[in-house]
């Protein structure tokens, strides 16, 4: 109470979908243990506009960013407030926290614990139970005391006992123990009859009284937490406090005679329960591991996505998520139904940008630094259609954190440019880019080997790391990406936060690049893909940049997926390349020759990537991770697919919590953070520069 002080100031007020944010003035009256607003400061002598009580209230600052926080009222009411900068909302934070837990204690000390009780299933609705017990005083007005007092000046309310705990942790168990009655109940009933264990509104009630339950436990839990907090520095040296223990487990705490061995998961498929059960990351090797190419098998996955007339028959699922937004919003938080899932993670799609390795792999033959920049651009501007897997909306898994994903891809030699008078052989619609079956046996490989290695890095911002390489024409890259998704209407848009480098070791030349925004248009009807924005690539050493502009379709007239660049010389600005076109089209390359060339993208050859078997993949590669989604939408089965779905995120959020609990930070396997980005452990640059020092160190 020495510390309390009333406080006041404008802060933003979150009022609703249509109205948004609003400036009002607040004011922390902490003799009443009320927060109070007003529409402004010249209004204060006015009636509030309203009226929070903070006895038995929770503050929360917001993890979205710096400034924003919650008061959560113990009526259930809440105000979503932002204050200018971080500081400020420290200062609002903790004076809120600091007049919260003063009057909550003093309702501790006017409402005395209540004594031990003892239920059964058999009471249900006799004088024994816990509705009826309840003291008439014990309503939520009279138990917050909603009537203003004022606490005797210079006296210190004493800390709560811990049996009122007690008392509730008794009370919890017994009420898990007749959960666990009421699910056998059901599920030991006939599977087809009148009333079966399929019955829909016991399978409601099955799993009501268990999201019930886990919401009770994790109330006890943070009420366990703040108490211990409490006692902090008001206890002897070595004393202990008995009823403090780790958050309840619904799987192993059993009382009330319910059965040790009654499985806690019982009405969850095998499949769910394993994803749920795969161990923590901190405690899988975090060692990064080689991965042999001879393990990878040319995939066979061919999951072309489905048309999505189904969106009509979910038009109220996306509606009713649609209500729930605003714009400019960011989606990161937002779980978005499952139908609108690709079959495939975010990281395997950036390996998908990589389907014409043969014009990778050509960028190093240039005859010279212009020729190897409008290579780049070629490579660049091919690898969005193959990577996006045609024009329909779908949206990749969202990667949990430390999912990886490896890949590789074989080259004929014969089909890879090696030089500017061969350089066509490269982009020919007709080349046949599978490797010959005789090639895998040869001592002397006649092909090419592209590796790729991809790592969920950051789960908050959602940042990933990709690296490439080709060890035989010294060429590798290393991009790091953060998607920032924002709702933009009728459509989403998805900016792709992050930088790529390009490394010719051959020539010591890096280039730098960009990616462009993506956008889902038309998400109530049939929602399609659109590329838009400006991406630049440069090479600081050749001079050589390049400019290219997605152009997104207006609003009448205009063309879809248009794209335009041009490649120049910066010392002299002189254009050598101008390109037109759409990015899942054709495009038109005119050099500064006069020479025109036309690639057809839907008739460029693809390479199968190569990937190992399921059964050799480690327990956070994608395809094994996602395993059971994929087939479940392969099957047709949302419902099961957004169950499996539900449980991988489920088990990344406890992951996530426990870490924060326990001040654990997250090592990645691959990457290394510099500076704003992210490195490959192990890149092509510093091996080759490892190497060439020793020879020189043996000459």
């Amino acid at each position: 109470s020495d510390h309390m002080e009333n406080i006041c100031g404008y802060l933003m007020k979150y009022t609703n979908l249509v109205t948004g944010w609003q400036y009002r003035y607040f004011v922390l009256n902490n003799d009443a243990g009320l927060l109070e607003y007003f529409v402004n400061e010249q209004s204060r002598h006015l009636k509030p506009r309203g009226t929070l009580q903070l006895a038995g209230a929770v503050i929360s600052p917001s993890d979205e960013d710096s400034h924003t926080f919650t008061v959560n009222a113990a009526s259930g009411e809440q105000y979503k407030l932002r204050a200018t900068d971080a500081k400020e909302r420290q200062h609002w934070v903790s004076r809120l926290q600091i007049c919260t837990q003063h009057h909550t204690e003093a309702i501790g000390k006017n409402n005395p614990p209540l004594k031990s009780r003892s239920f059964s299933l058999a009471s249900q609705g006799s004088a024994n139970s816990p509705g009826v017990q309840r003291r008439p005083s014990q309503n939520a007005v009279s138990f917050f005391n909603v009537g203003h007092h004022r606490l005797p000046t210079g006296k210190r309310v004493p800390i709560m006992q811990p049996d009122h705990l007690v008392d509730v942790r008794e009370m919890m168990s017994q009420a898990e123990g007749q959960q666990r009655d009421l699910i056998r109940s059901i599920e030991c009933l006939p599977a087809s009859g009148h009333l079966t264990s399929l019955d829909q509104d016991l399978l409601m009630l099955k799993a009501t009284s268990m999201a019930t339950m886990n919401c009770l436990n994790d109330c006890f839990h943070i009420l366990q937490l703040q108490h211990a907090s409490q006692q902090k520095g008001s206890l002897p040296a070595g004393t202990t406090i008995s009823w403090l223990e780790p958050k309840i487990s619904l799987a192993n705490h059993f009382k009330n005679g319910a059965a040790q061995n009654f499985p806690a998961e019982i009405n969850k498929p095998a499949s769910v329960r394993e994803e749920q059960s795969i161990a923590e990351p901190c405690q899988l090797t975090r060692e990064p591991e080689e991965i042999n190419p001879d393990e990878e098998l040319e995939d066979i996955c061919d999951d072309k996505e489905d048309d999505l007339g189904a969106v009509e028959e979910q038009r109220s699922v996306i509606l009713h998520l649609l209500s729930q937004l605003k714009l400019g919003m960011d989606l990161t938080r937002v779980v978005l139904p499952t139908f609108i899932l690709e079959k495939r993670s975010l990281l395997e799609m950036y390996a998908d940008f990589m389907s014409h390795p043969d014009l990778f792999i050509a960028i190093t033959s240039g005859s010279g630094p212009e020729e190897r920049m409008i290579r780049f651009v070629e490579y660049y501007l091919t690898s969005f259609h193959e990577g996006r897997k045609g024009a329909i909306a779908k949206k990749p898994y969202n990667p949990i954190i430390g999912e990886t994903f490896h890949c590789s891809w074989r080259m004929p030699k014969s089909s890879v440019a090696t030089d500017a008078g061969t350089s066509s052989s490269a982009h020919s619609p007709s080349e046949q880019v599978t490797l010959p079956k005789d090639a895998e046996g040869q001592a002397e490989p006649d092909y090419y080997t592209v590796k790729f290695v991809a790592e969920q890095v950051s789960h908050h911002p959602p940042v990933s790391g990709f690296y490439a390489e080709c060890v035989e024409r010294n060429m590798c890259v290393n991009a790091h990406v953060w998607t920032k998704s924002k709702f933009l209407g009728m459509s989403i848009g998805v900016t792709m936060v992050g930088e790529g480098v390009l490394h010719l070791l051959e020539h010591g030349e890096e280039y730098t690049f960009s990616l462009p925004c993506a956008y889902a248009r038309s998400i109530l009807t049939v929602p399609w893909v659109e590329l838009g924005g400006k991406v630049n690539i440069n090479c600081a050493k050749t001079g050589y940049s390049a400019s290219i502009n997605f152009h997104t379709k207006p609003f009448y007239g205009g063309k879809l997926h248009r794209v335009t660049g041009e490649v120049k010389q910066n010392m002299t600005n002189t254009v050598v390349c101008r390109v037109q076109g759409e990015w899942n089209s054709v495009l038109e390359f005119t050099y500064s020759n006069g020479e025109t060339k036309y690639v057809d993208l839907t008739k460029l050859s693809v390479t199968r990537k190569r990937v190992r078997p399921l059964e050799k993949q480690g327990p956070f590669e994608s395809r094994r991770l996602w395993q059971h989604v994929t087939e479940s939408l392969r099957d047709g089965d949302i419902d099961k697919a957004t169950e499996h779905k539900r449980a991988l995120e489920e088990r990344q959020r406890n992951e996530e919590r426990l870490r924060a609990e326990t001040e654990t930070p997250w090592c990645t396997k691959y990457f290394l953070k510099d500076g704003d980005g992210w490195v490959y452990h192990k890149p092509l640059w510093k091996t080759v520069s490892a190497a060439q020092t020793q020879q020189t160190d043996s000459n």
